[in-house]
């Protein structure tokens, strides 16, 4: 009767095509945790990474403080990052680092959690706040590090990354002025050339940053214009200081000739 119910049980599981899953449901139910960590490495070499971070995460917390604990939170972050899930990647190695200093495995962890940030860092998203993250973590392994066999790969992270948040903050101010808000895109081209001063984007920026402010002076109330104006010509003198040959000059000198004159007739009303 025992061996029929067995055989009903792998019948069941068989039709459904997930006798792997039961057993894994077998391993995930039993109390012996020298199994689960066995098993979990065992899944985690056949690069079955969901089910392998399943069990660690079980067995990290009970085998904290020994190898095999060391190992499971090794492997548990990894499983997360071969999964991409590249924001806990970054959690969970930094956590072992912090834990395991003195470790053997402490040195690729700290990589690990770079990489981590560095691959979470999407390209296309305005938000700096990845990229600056895993440019902080990639200069401080550097410099922790400072004769690893990561050092190259550091190295081409950070120069992508300074790259992307290059990119970033110049499709941020380009935004602003698509929205024409006038102020804070004048704003953000300032901070732009002062944070990215050799910038291939420069000679445009310092080209839109004299129309924005000149949009932003037309728009303004009588008392603010004479200030904004002036301000638009410093703009304007600022371009044919840095970029003498640029392609913008002519509109920049029509923007120019026009601020010259409102300034003109403001004065006159004085």
């Amino acid at each position: 009767m025992f061996v029929n119910r067995n055989l009903s049980i792998l019948v069941f599981c068989g039709l459904l095509g997930s006798i792997p899953a039961c057993k894994f449901a077998r391993i995930q139910k039993s109390t012996d945790i020298q199994a689960k960590y066995d098993a979990a490495l065992a899944y985690y070499e056949k690069k079955d990474f969901y089910h392998a971070g399943l069990l660690f995460e079980e067995v990290v917390p009970i085998k904290k403080g020994d190898k095999e604990g060391e190992i499971a939170q090794f492997y548990y972050a990894y499983c997360h990052y071969y999964q991409r899930q590249y924001s806990l990647s970054a959690h969970y190695f930094e956590k072992f680092y912090k834990t395991f200093k003195r470790s053997s495995f402490a040195e690729e962890a700290f990589y690990m959690r770079c990489k981590s940030l560095y691959d979470d860092a999407s390209p296309s998203n305005l938000d700096p706040t990845n990229t600056r993250s895993a440019i902080v973590a990639t200069q401080e392994f550097m410099n922790t590090f400072r004769t690893s066999s990561y050092q190259e790969d550091c190295e081409r992270m950070l120069k992508s990354l300074r790259v992307r948040l290059e990119k970033k903050a110049y499709d941020q101010a380009k935004l602003y002025y698509k929205l024409s808000d006038f102020k804070a895109c004048v704003l953000a081209f300032t901070n732009f050339q002062k944070e990215f001063p050799d910038s291939e984007f420069n000679e445009e920026i310092v080209y839109l940053r004299l129309v924005a402010q000149y949009r932003l002076a037309k728009n303004s109330t009588e008392r603010r214009q004479e200030e904004r104006f002036n301000d638009a010509i410093t703009y304007y003198e600022s371009l044919i200081d840095n970029f003498p040959s640029s392609k913008y000059l002519p509109d920049a000198e029509n923007i120019y000739e026009d601020c010259i004159n409102r300034l003109g007739k403001i004065r006159a009303k004085i």
